[in-house]
Order: C-alpha cells, then sequence, then structure tokens
C-alpha cells in the first residue's frame, strides 16, 4: 500500500508540474493536504518529519544508550576505519541542522512541546558526549581517525546556531569539557579541501567564547578556501574543482560562519564576508533551479547519500532572510517540501527508526561511499535551518508558490539567469 500511495503521488508531482494556471493548483492542494502524509501544513510536515529523523538519535543518546541500541550500517566499500565515528556523526550533524529550531522560545502549541523535548534530550546528550566515564563519550582518539574533526565542527556549528538554547544552559563542567576537547581535536590535521573548514569553525567557536584560539588553522582555511573560487557562485574543493554538492554541504555556509564571527571580532575585513555572502546567495539561486517540476533534484558526485542535506545555503539564506531578489521565500518551502515527500519513505528509515543508507528507499546501499555509514546519514537534517523561522513568517505563512522550474515547464514567465562576476 505504501508504494502504491508513493508511486500515486509521485505520478501526481510529475502531472501536475505540467499543468497550467487553475489545474496545476488545484493538484497543489490535493498533493499538500493529503491525509496520508504527516501534519496539516507545510510546516506541520516539516517539523514532523525533524522529529521522527531527530528522536531515535537524541531520546538514545540522552540516556546514555546511543551506541547500545543505534543499529548501524556501514558502505559495501567501507574503508576499515574506527567504527566508533558513527556515533559522533548522526549525533553531531543532527544538532547543527535542529539547532535553530530548538533556540525557538517556547509556547502553548504542540510544535513547542516536541521542541522542549528536543532541546532537552539534545543538552542531556551534549553532557554525555564530553562526559568520559559515560557510555557516549563521543570524544575518543586513538591519534589516528581524523573523522572526529568533521563531526567536532558541526557540534561547534549547533553552538554558534543556538548559543542561547545551547551553549549558555550547560553546566561550567560540561562547557570546560568541550573547550578541552576542542583544544585537544588540534592534534588533527586537517586535509586541504573543504575539510580546512572543520577546524576553523570549531576555532571560530572557541573565539565566539573568548577563548584562546589556534589563529592559523582560522586563517589559513580562510584564504585557501577563497583562492579555491572558481567564479559564479562556484568553489573548487581543493586545486582540482568537483562537480558535487560540496559547496552546499560544507563550504558556502561554514566559510560564511567563520568569516561571521571573525569579522565581529575584528580579525578578518568586513568586505570578506560581504563577498562570501554574495557568493552563497549566488550559489543559492543555482540550488532553487535544481529542484525539478516534480519535485527531483540535480544527484550528482560523491555523498549523495547525503540527501537534501546538499540544500542548506538555499535555508540558511532563508533563515537569515536574504534570499536573492529572485526568489520568494514560500517558493523555497513548496520545492523542499516536494523533495522531502518524494525522498522520505517509509522506507527510506529502517523498521527501528534510523535512517538507511541511500538516498530514496531502502535498495541503494551501494550509492554509499567508503567514508559512509548510518550516522554519516543525518547531515540531511541541514536542511531543517530554516525551521528556525517563527511560524508566522512569509516563509511558512505564505500560500503555495511555484518554483522556477515549475513555471519554466508549465510555459509560465520565470527570471531569466545570468553569471556574476563577484
Amino acid at each position: 500500500m505504501q508504494r502504491r500511495n508513493f508511486l500515486r503521488w509521485s505520478s501526481l508531482l510529475g502531472v501536475a508540474g505540467l499543468l497550467p494556471g487553475k489545474a496545476a493548483l488545484a493538484e497543489d492542494a490535493v498533493l499538500f493536504s493529503d491525509k496520508t502524509l504527516p501534519g496539516k501544513s507545510d510546516r506541520d510536515y516539516w517539523v514532523t518529519l525533524l522529529d521522527k529523523i531527530a528522536t531515535p538519535v537524541l531520546s538514545n543518546m540522552s540516556k546514555g544508550e546511543l551506541r547500545k541500541n543505534m543499529k548501524m550500517e556501514y558502505s559495501p566499500t567501507w574503508d576499515g576505519r574506527n567504527a566508533q565515528v558513527g556515533y559522533m556523526e548522526a549525533f553531531g550533524r543532527l544538532i547543527a541542522g535542529i539547532a535553530p529550531f530548538l533556540a525557538l522560545p517556547d509556547d502553548a502549541t504542540a510544535e513547542s512541546k516536541i521542541r522542549q523535548r528536543l532541546r532537552t534530550q539534545t543538552l542531556q546528550s551534549l553532557a554525555h558526549s564530553v562526559e568520559p566515564t559515560s557510555a557516549d563519550y563521543l570524544f575518543w582518539g586513538d591519534g589516528k581517525t581524523a573523522q572526529l574533526l568533521v563531526d567536532a565542527a558541526h557540534i561547534a556549528q549547533a553552538f554558534l546556531y543556538a548559543p542561547d538554547a545551547l551553549w549558555k544552559p550547560l553546566s561550567e563542567k560540561t562547557k570546560q569539557q568541550f573547550i578541552h576537547e576542542f583544544k585537544n581535536i588540534r592534534r588533527i590535521k586537517p586535509f586541504k579541501s573543504n575539510w580546512l573548514l572543520f577546524a576553523a569553525m570549531i576555532e571560530s567557536f572557541l573565539l565566539s567564547i573568548g577563548e584562546e584560539i589556534d589563529a592559523a588553522r582560522i586563517d589559513n582555511a580562510i584564504d585557501q578556501i577563497t583562492k579555491w573560487y572558481v567564479g559564479d557562485g562556484w568553489y573548487s574543493d581543493g586545486d582540482k574543482f568537483h562537480f558535487d554538492h560540496y559547496n552546499g554541504f560544507v563550504m558556502h555556509p561554514m566559510l560564511v560562519d567563520v568569516l561571521r564571527i571573525n569579522v565581529a571580532k575584528g580579525r578578518r575585513e568586513a568586505k570578506e564576508f560581504e563577498t562570501a555572502y554574495k557568493r552563497m546567495q549566488r550559489y543559492g539561486s543555482f540550488q532553487e533551479r535544481y529542484i525539478s517540476p516534480e519535485g527531483t533534484y540535480l544527484v550528482v558526485g560523491r555523498s549523495s547519500t547525503y540527501r537534501v542535506g546538499a540544500f542548506q545555503p538555499l535555508v540558511k539564506l532563508a533563515l537569515e532572510n536574504k534570499l536573492p531578489s529572485t526568489i520568494e521565500p514560500a517558493q523555497v518551502r513548496c520545492a523542499l517540501t516536494a523533495v522531502m515527500k518524494r525522498m522520505f519513505i517509509p522506507s527510506t528509515f529502517t523498521k527501528e527508526g534510523w535512517l538507511t543508507l541511500g538516498l530514496l528507499g531502502n535498495n541503494q546501499k551501494d550509492l554509499a561511499d567508503y567514508y559512509s555509514n548510518t550516522g554519516s546519514m543525518y547531515v540531511t537534517s541541514l536542511v531543517f535551518l530554516s525551521l528556525g523561522l517563527p511560524a508566522d513568517h512569509k516563509f511558512w505563512s505564505d500560500p503555495f508558490t511555484e518554483w522556477t522550474q515549475r513555471k519554466a515547464w508549465s510555459g509560465k514567465p520565470f527570471a531569466k539567469d545570468y553569471a556574476v562576476d563577484y
């Protein structure tokens, strides 16, 4: 039955993308109010999906039982690195995406009850992550496993997104444990790639709270990534250009976050931040155009199993009210909702509720790269950044709005596109 429903709605998406005027809107009304899908609105659906993805991780880790109960799978081409990295990947990547949502004020809504539960569980999980006596201590180190740098950076990113909700409420003991672990992780030298930004993100968080920093780990990242800019909103990930989604997963959002802190602290020039931000806006305009009338998007390059985490720049721009002038907030919401409803079908999760290795459903394990495991999949949570906008924001409250490719392929006017020279 679930398979038939999925095919039925996939078909409707494809047909609706080509229907003009009132007919298309009629199809949308059916699609976005489908009673077989959770929630009554797009926001309800996003919150329900966030809760579904987050709860297995946080409900277990808040009790120190993530290692005990997480059903871990590894890529068929797993490279033999220490398998323990997967737990930190799941937790760090998850909270980076949901932090802005957790930072919203509480109220009497059903959504707020979900938020309060997840926030409490996140704070409890953070304490476990740096407590050496906990079964879910995450900052173990054998001196050889570089992967810890990546996901420590995602935890630092979560602190920067929601300091009042996730950093300040921690006990002084837990704060000092994080500071110790973040400084201790300097033993890991980042690869000459997007990994430079992971080191810079951790140091920038330390800078934000007035701690001593390793300035070279910040400045080297900013200078090197800037040199790798190839034009029209794209960075090369290393000396050779890779056509994949890492500009979305890491490079644009982390470079902007690092520069924001360092400019605020007087370490870098405001013009550097402004230029990096304009480039992210340009890349965001591409991302909105990636989404087809049917609610699919370009799947290309490594880490395809990271799913909609690739759209981090687009939702970050929405969160910060800085979308390109040609993009309405509601069209981003509607486009990504269509993608999510195609992607997160029941078989995209295991029977225990963990994300599967793949893109759609559970039959694509061969897509998982040699460094990927169940925990890696939780980077998809970065798509939830715009849930940090309140429910009455026009991103959520405006009516259904067609995105660029729906307009283009139904014969309607749509914005032209030109390369930029900054």
